[in-house]
């Protein structure tokens, strides 16, 4: 049994000489034989991952100091190694056809040569070494950044090969895994500049690491909506419309609580923008379009959103899906989408750009290339953008990871002929733990 992926990823390091020092020793070790059976990789895989809540993180970043920064950089670079090795372990499990398709080889080869990097990086002990390794873990954030379109990819070509249920269920550890990965990276790279900068909060609403500690939903919702209106009102395959709908929120509005702001406004992002397409098809050309309607309600142990939109509900129009849960399925067998030509066409042009699943990065691709966002600048809601891109399926499926992840949920409810109802529910106590599948 040969395996074909050596003299691609070759090839891929002779035409990415940025990636070369990262990858230049271990690519020896990418063998046929270590592909199904490697005793560092057992090592790993054996171990579980050290789950954390959103309150450990927060109550670690408060009071830096060296030595908290020196156990965070040294817990990232033992456990990060642990996770992967549990996906690599799954990418593994996958027939053959499967883990050589396209897209998924591609992934493999990512999370092996991390893997490898994890492994041999030795313990952190200074700031300055504190320093290198967050330049190391961001320039990893920024190679990974194709495996959600990757993934996305080479499981939708593969569905023939595996029931919806394996799919699904290895979609999601994937997924949600990778979700952990970044957060933790992230976390870790937010905290060190806080310290390193001395210069407290960067912005109005006080936060630890990348988590907000009173993240207010209002502004949340209002921020997403001004971005999603500031379009150029053009909708794919209909061309200019009038506007685009309001958005009228409702309910506790002063309601706050300590969360990933990121996630939060990637979910109502990608919520409001299913909304506004839906209502638009279903009214263009009736008059003036109805409102999608927003409500906030702050429970004892749970912050709750309720989206309503009147675009007739998701089984209208021709859809074959039969429930809601398909929507989020990468098997053709429940959401026939998957093989779409125009899907597939954008799945690959995504492999080239990759996928971070953030508002920032959907707004940056709107814009007009000759006024791409500076990395690391606030967007505002009088940004230009140009024509929406073509939809891949990845916003809802990733929008229900996020929301699962610290134990919340995301529920739609169709009102066929009528609208659709979005439930998202995320616990406001920070004391639930990664859900993480090992």
């Amino acid at each position: 049994m040969t395996y074909s992926t050596v003299p691609r990823a070759l090839q891929f390091l002779r035409s990415n000489p940025l990636e070369v020092t990262l990858r230049r020793h271990s690519i020896r070790q990418y063998t046929p034989s270590n592909f199904y059976s490697n005793r560092e990789l057992e090592q790993y895989a054996s171990r579980e991952a050290k789950r954390l809540t959103l309150r450990q993180l927060v109550f670690f970043g408060r009071s830096l100091n060296a030595d908290k920064i020196l156990k965070s950089a040294n817990y990232v670079r033992t456990e990060l190694p642990v996770r992967i090795s549990h996906r690599l372990r799954d990418l593994q499990a996958l027939p053959y056809v499967v883990v050589t398709q396209e897209g998924v080889d591609k992934v493999y080869e990512l999370y092996w040569l991390a893997f490898e990097k994890f492994r041999q990086y030795p313990e952190i002990t200074t700031l300055a070494e504190n320093q290198k390794f967050c330049e190391f873990l961001q320039k990893l954030l920024d190679i990974h950044a194709t495996v959600i379109p990757n993934l996305s990819l080479g499981l939708s070509l593969s569905s023939k090969f595996l029931s919806p249920d394996r799919l699904d269920s290895f979609m999601r550890r994937m997924l949600v895994s990778r979700i952990s990965r970044r957060v933790l990276a992230e976390h870790h790279v937010a905290l060190t500049r806080s310290f390193t900068s001395q210069q407290g909060q960067e912005s109005d609403e006080p936060h630890v690491g990348i988590i907000y500690t009173g993240l207010n939903v209002k502004h949340s919702v209002e921020r997403c909506t001004s971005l999603l209106r500031s379009r150029p009102p053009e909708v794919e395959h209909m061309g200019k419309i009038d506007s685009w709908p309001e958005v009228i929120t409702d309910g506790h509005l002063d309601a706050q609580f300590p969360y990933i702001r990121e996630h939060l406004e990637y979910i109502v992002f990608e919520l409001l923008k299913n909304a506004m397409h839906a209502t638009i098809l279903k009214h263009y050309g009736k008059g003036p379009l109805p409102a999608i309607r927003v409500t906030v309600v702050a429970g004892e142990n749970d912050i709750g959103l309720r989206i309503s939109d009147q675009g007739g509900g998701l089984f209208s129009g021709g859809n074959t899906i039969e429930n809601s849960n398909d929507l989020c399925s990468f098997s053709h067998v429940r959401n026939a989408s998957r093989l779409e030509d125009q899907r597939i066409v954008a799945l690959r042009t995504a492999t080239e750009e990759g996928i971070r699943a953030t508002v920032e990065e959907q707004v940056t691709r709107w814009k007009n290339p000759s006024s791409q966002l500076e990395k690391g600048k606030p967007l505002t809601a009088t940004i230009e953008v140009s024509a929406s891109l073509p939809r891949i399926g990845i916003g809802l499926p990733m929008s229900k990871i996020f929301a699962t992840y610290f134990g919340g949920s995301l529920e739609l409810v169709s009102l066929d002929g009528w609208g659709t109802d979005v439930y998202l529910r995320l616990p406001k106590l920070g004391t639930n733990l990664e859900d993480i599948e090992l």
